[in-house]
């Protein structure tokens, strides 16, 4: 989605993805998260140390609601986390700012990995 939705090309390099302590991701709530990742790394750009992602990247660069959002980042403002990229549809959480999003494109943008 990175090369067909946002005009960020990876298919010339090799892209890796570890999770901390060897936990495994198995289900989409991390495809945000890892996409603004790849794309601040081939920026060169930092994302915030408060920021956390949570939400699906479909086939058309949409960024949806995965379940258990409202848990989700209940526990990333209690974890420290001041501010989170989500789906438009995502509920309100006390203790952390959200910046909804409906692409990706606009997720990248908002977390401040975008080419400058």
């Amino acid at each position: 989605m990175l090369e067909t939705r946002c005009r960020i090309s990876v298919a010339k390099r090799d892209v890796y993805a570890s999770a901390v302590g060897g936990v495994r991701i198995v289900e989409p709530a991390g495809d945000l998260a890892i996409a603004i990742s790849v794309a601040s790394a081939l920026h060169d750009r930092s994302v915030p140390a408060d920021l956390v992602a949570c939400g699906e990247v479909g086939l058309g660069g949409e960024v949806r609601q995965v379940g258990s959002t409202g848990r989700r980042l209940a526990e990333a403002a209690r974890l420290g986390f001041r501010q989170a990229v989500v789906p438009l549809s995502a509920p309100d959480v006390p203790g952390i700012e959200l910046r909804r999003v409906g692409t990706l494109a606009e997720a990248i943008q908002i977390a401040g990995a975008a080419r400058q």
